[in-house]
């Protein structure tokens, strides 16, 4: 299908995206690019008549991004149940409804039921992120056509449509600027820029829409300030915005290492479930019963060695720490993302609104006379001038005032006070609030600065009468303003670029009166240079009284500014550090404000690297990969870049959490192994990409998130612990006394008893178990660790081993007793429930006995082994139960004999463990210290 002439062009400068890490989008330099210039009527032209503009409709398509996937909540469901250990238990309740046990086939089938629903609820909407991008795009747009300028869905838009854009609009496609006046656009969605980007005209330009570029407006960005006229270049799926949306089309969901490990554990429950059967056919034909009674005793087995309520155990864990992580500010999108952040071995988090504030803040003002220090951050109203250490009060610093006055008057930005001001010293304001703001971030700094100083523009309104102004513009890089006081003065303020206000200026003005700026060019020319080094925006200001035009001015000195680094930020990457995890900055911002941020935050550490998205264009892929573990910081990067960088630090087999809030980390947070949005700054489709959500947009509270996914992973580990080791000791005792001659120790119903809520309750209540002292001291677990490793299977072996034994036992004891095969399995059954609800607090740690754990910090796990003790007791003593379970009540002795049985073992093991510790202490002992010197 033939395209349009300015798409053709367009697509002439235009690298492809495609899928490999190879050819991924590059951030040229203009000297990099291919020269081009278009046509005038191309670039600039009067607008398309509506029969052109239909054509190309037509051939080109509407301008939406497309989406492949489409997001059904039956596919949702359905996936549910592609976990294996799921399989196998639908493969069980075939087998039980085969066998006639329909029973059991009816409560597996709920089980597995309930836990889809527990997992849909969390997950649906997951797949939504391109609808999201979809909404975006500005839903009107006012365009040219006939000559025409009329009101349009933006989906009907076309290359080579001219548009109009105003403050306030969306900017409906990717357009080249034909006109523009005083125009600024809001790009940090795009760039990851704390400052909105400056536009205006450029006819020596291409069209070709890389990021970045001063005279194109990007799809999805909004206008904050002036309006213009521009030609639209590319739409849909072509904008930079398609791009992204492409990006994410592209990215495959992977299995969570927990589902990794789940799914492991099913392949060893099928594997010792046919080990079982063979063993149990092998033996009962050797003995000489008919081989379709030894099938079916074998399956039976078989089946009733499948944990059934693991899987739904596994779903109410996660969903109750879930629950938890909201309460600690963490909004969990899907289930076995919780646990995965477990694992995290490396952090990749944006700057803007996640280390910092995201709130320009005025740090610094140097005049010639004296430096001087800024305090507070953000919009908070408390803070001072600080010179030498020392409170000084602005007023009395002649230079300072005059320079506070000029950010004032040159200055369209509004504040005003959240509550009443507090003075108790005259040096600073004291007042606890925040200052409620109107306009752009850089011009809202320097009224608060100004205002800590005591200079408002309600203090100034009886002295000076702004009648003029000169908007800031990027030719000529400042903004003055013309002034008269009451006795009819005339003054002249200037704010703009250090460069440009510097040549301006031939005196400089000092608390001894003004001197030529030629003596004090060098120290300025260095104090600029130290500021723009530590990553500060800077600003210079100069003013001229009487005359004409915008020389022959006074210099009065400069102010540093930067988005401040979040208080809780060096703390949580000092947390980090300590738990073996690695924290690295990605941002859109520059080089230099980048590192500073890394290095007060505690990130960025002499001997790091940091790499810009240019170095980044000139690296191969394994070049990439041998120098990224030791790279900190990475800035000027575009969401290409940043997805290649979360591409080569999982082939190194890191496990990636990538936290962002612009859309241009979307598609980098959608293939990180956790990704991790902003609650408050973060875009609609970065949440909808992301699997946790920070409410509160704070660093910390990833932190906060990885100790509880740690957390939830050693308490599935319990529980699969104390699931399995329940399950083994049901096979054995059911095992071994086959192999023995005895009756079946065991009915179906009594273990779908035990299995279903005597075991239930108190496996879910380890999924509640709070954090131990050293969970964030400890290295991240690897990937690869399997989910018993640690010596897990010996403990569950041997554990369940003795389960079965004391079962056995109990059933021999009481049955030699009775001569009652009744009252037997009743003991029996008493003594598995006891036995287990016993080993379910020796599962509360892997290294204390049961006399050395604390019982009273899982309240919910008490409560719930007394639940089930009691259903226990009344499965005995309760006539109903008696009749559905055949049961019988036991005489006193009988029950104390059981009684007295199961609590050999735990007390047994206690000394064990006790030994253990001993013996190893004494071995620690007695290994030779080491001259580390």
């Amino acid at each position: 299908m033939k395209k349009p002439a300015i798409f053709r062009i367009f697509e002439q400068d235009q690298p492809k995206l495609t899928s490999s890490s190879k050819t991924e989008e590059r951030n040229m330099t203009e000297k990099e690019r291919p020269s081009f210039k278009p046509k005038e009527e191309l670039v600039c032209p009067k607008g398309l008549s509506n029969k052109e503009a239909q054509k190309r409709l037509k051939q080109d398509g509407e301008n939406r991004l497309k989406s492949e996937k489409q997001v059904s909540a039956a596919k949702i469901f359905a996936g549910q149940f592609k976990d294996f250990l799921v399989l196998i238990l639908l493969v069980s309740t075939g087998i039980s409804v085969f066998m006639g046990e329909f029973a059991e086939a009816l409560s597996i089938a709920v089980i597995l039921l309930l836990n889809a629903i527990l997992g849909f609820i969390q997950e649906y909407r997951t797949e939504k992120t391109l609808e999201t991008l979809k909404n975006m795009a500005a839903p009107t747009s006012k365009v040219f056509r006939d000559g025409t300028l009329r009101e349009i869905p933006a989906v009907e838009l076309v290359t080579g449509d001219l548009i109009e854009v105003q403050a306030g609009d969306r900017v409906p496609a990717d357009a080249v600027l034909c006109s523009a006046s005083h125009l600024e656009a809001e790009e940090s969605i795009l760039t990851g820029e704390s400052v909105p980007a400056v536009k205006a005209p450029d006819p020596s330009k291409g069209i070709s829409n890389y990021l970045n570029q001063p005279h194109l407006l990007y799809m999805g960005t909004s206008i904050v300030k002036g309006h213009g006229r521009a030609t639209i270049v590319a739409t849909g799926m072509n904008t930079q915005m398609g791009r992204i949306a492409g990006m994410l089309g592209e990215i495959q969901e992977e299995p969570t290492p927990l589902q990794k490990r789940l799914d492991e554990l099913g392949k060893y429950i099928v594997a010792a479930c046919l080990f079982i059967s063979a063993i149990v056919i092998a033996v009962g034909l050797f003995r000489g019963y008919p081989l379709l009674q030894m099938l079916i005793t074998g399956v039976s087995l078989a089946v009733a060695a499948v944990p059934e309520g693991l899987p739904a155990i596994v779903t109410i864990a996660l969903a109750l720490a879930v629950k938890r992580m909201v309460r600690r500010h963490a909004l969990v999108r899907r289930l076995h993302a919780v646990e995965t952040l477990g694992c995290a071995s490396i952090i990749c988090t944006d700057k803007t609104g996640t280390l910092t504030e995201n709130k320009m803040t005025v740090r610094e003002v140097v005049t010639a006379n004296a430096n001087y220090r800024v305090e507070g951050n953000g919009y908070q109203q408390a803070g001072g001038f600080l010179r030498d250490g020392n409170h000084i009060h602005a007023k009395y610093e002649t230079t300072l005032c005059r320079l506070l006055e000029t950010a004032v008057l040159c200055n369209n930005a509004k504040i005003s006070v959240t509550n009443q001001e507090v003075r108790r010293d005259r040096t600073r304001s004291t007042a606890s609030g925040l200052y409620r703001t109107i306009g752009e971030p850089t011009e809202i700094a320097l009224l608060i600065m100004a205002a800590k100083g005591g200079v408002t523009r309600q203090s100034l309104q009886s002295e000076y009468q702004v009648y003029d102004e000169t908007p800031f513009d990027s030719a000529v890089k400042y903004m003055s303003v013309s002034a008269r006081t009451p006795g009819g003065r005339e003054y002249y303020f200037f704010k703009g670029a250090y460069d440009v206000i510097s040549k301006q200026c031939d005196r400089c003005m000092t608390e001894q009166g003004t001197r030529p700026f030629s003596e004090m060019n060098g120290y300025f020319d260095e104090k600029n240079k130290q500021l723009a080094s530590s990553g500060m925006r800077v600003l210079a200001f100069a003013y001229r009284e009487g005359g004409q035009g915008d020389s022959h001015l006074v210099f009065l000195g400069l102010c540093g500014m930067i988005d401040p680094p979040r208080k809780e930020a060096r703390r949580a990457v000092q947390v980090c550090r300590r738990a073996g995890v690695r924290t690295v900055m990605i941002t859109g911002d520059h080089q230099l404000t980048a590192c500073a941020i890394g290095e007060q935050v505690g990130i960025y550490r002499k001997g790091n690297l940091c790499f810009t998205g240019a170095e980044l264009d000139a690296m191969s892929d394994s070049a990439l990969e041998k120098v990224i573990h030791q790279a900190t910081v990475f800035a000027r990067v575009s969401p290409s870049h940043k997805l290649r960088i979360v591409r080569a630090l999982k082939r190194r087999g890191e496990i990636v959490a990538m936290t962002g809030d612009g859309v241009n980390d979307a598609p980098a947070i959608k293939e990180a192994d956790i990704g991790v949005s902003m609650g408050i700054t973060g875009s609609d489709v970065t949440k909808q990409a992301a699997d946790v959500i920070l409410l509160d947009d704070n660093f910390a509270t990833m932190v906060a998130a990885i100790e509880e996914g740690r957390v939830i992973y050693g308490n599935i580990r319990k529980f699969i612990r104390y699931l399995l080791s329940c399950n083994i000791g049901e096979v054995v005792t059911m095992f071994l006394g086959m192999l023995m001659g005895m009756p079946v120790p065991l009915l179906p119903m009594q273990i779908l008893m035990v299995n279903l809520v005597t075991d239930g309750l108190p496996a879910i209540a380890l999924g509640l178990d709070p954090a131990e002292e050293d969970t964030m001291k400890k290295p991240p677990r690897s990937a690869n660790d399997s989910i018993f490793s640690g010596g897990l299977v010996f403990t569950i072996l041997t554990r369940g081993i003795l389960i079965g034994f004391t079962t056995l036992t109990v059933f021999t004891i009481v049955f030699r007793m009775s001569l009652s095969v009744d009252a037997a399995r009743t003991a029996a059954f008493l003594a598995l429930v006891l036995s287990q609800l016993i080993h379910v607090f020796e599962c509360k740690s892997e290294t204390k006995s049961i006399f050395k754990i604390p019982y009273g910090n899982n309240k919910m796990l008490l409560f719930s082994t007394l639940i089930s003790a009691i259903v226990a007791i009344a499965s005995i003593y309760f006539q109903p139960l008696n009749q559905l379970l055949k049961t019988c009540p036991l005489p006193q002795a009988q029950f104390l004999i059981t009684v007295a049985c199961t609590l050999i073992i735990p007390v047994l093991n206690a000394f064990i463990l006790k030994f253990k510790r001993m013996k190893s202490q004494k071995s620690a002992l007695m290994i030779p210290s080491v001259d580390k010197s």
